[in-house]
This record gives C-alpha cells, sequence and structure tokens, in this order.
C-alpha cells in the first residue's frame, strides 16, 4: 500500500492549478485500473499539512465527493476556485473544460 501512496501523490502533485483529474484516472496511470477507491484512501491519508494538491482531484461526475471530516467538502471547493474551477449550479465541474489527463506510468515488469 505504501507504495501505491509514493506513486498517488506523485501524479497527484503534477495537476495543474486550475486542473482537476478524477480518482480513476489517476488510478489508471498508475497501472491500477479499477481502484479509484484506493486512490482516494491513500489521499485520505496525507498527513494534514501535506503539500500534495488533494483538492485536485475529483470523482468520476466531476463532483467532490463526501468527507468524513465535517467541512472538508467546502474546504475542497474554495481551494479549487480560488484556483479558478468553476462548478455548474449542481455543484459539479466540466471535466472537458477543466480535467487533467495524467500519462500512465510504466511499471517495471509489465507490457
Amino acid at each position: 500500500m505504501k507504495g501505491r501512496n509514493v506513486l498517488v501523490s506523485a501524479v497527484v502533485r503534477r495537476i495543474p492549478s486550475g486542473r482537476v483529474t478524477t480518482y480513476g484516472q489517476i488510478a489508471i496511470a498508475i497501472g491500477q485500473k479499477g481502484a479509484a477507491r484506493q486512490v482516494g484512501y491513500a489521499l485520505y491519508e496525507l498527513p494534514e499539512h501535506s503539500n500534495v494538491p488533494w483538492h485536485r482531484v475529483v470523482n468520476a461526475r466531476g463532483e467532490v465527493s463526501r468527507r468524513r471530516v465535517f467541512g472538508a467538502e467546502l474546504v475542497q471547493r474554495m481551494r479549487l476556485e480560488r484556483e479558478g474551477v468553476r462548478f455548474n449550479s449542481h455543484g459539479r465541474i466540466d471535466l472537458a473544460v477543466f480535467g487533467w489527463h495524467p500519462a500512465v506510468t510504466k511499471r517495471p515488469g509489465k507490457a
């Protein structure tokens, strides 16, 4: 799990300001298609004052996912809005406009 956390953090650090990607896209980029939930767990495990821009990761619908910590969704939305990301009236981000697609990481021993 720790190795996956490092890979997740490395991809998330590359997301440009004002752009977002999804948990699933990160999973694909690290060679773990179908592991979107595990990407979420890896981000949840980040230290409180981490410099990894976790707020730039949203769900596949372009929405801020619910959090266990009260108010965390609002913090994420405010950070994204400060970076210029816009939400529609349903609380969704247009991934065609603000989406960013990470390159797939080549894993040793994988074809």
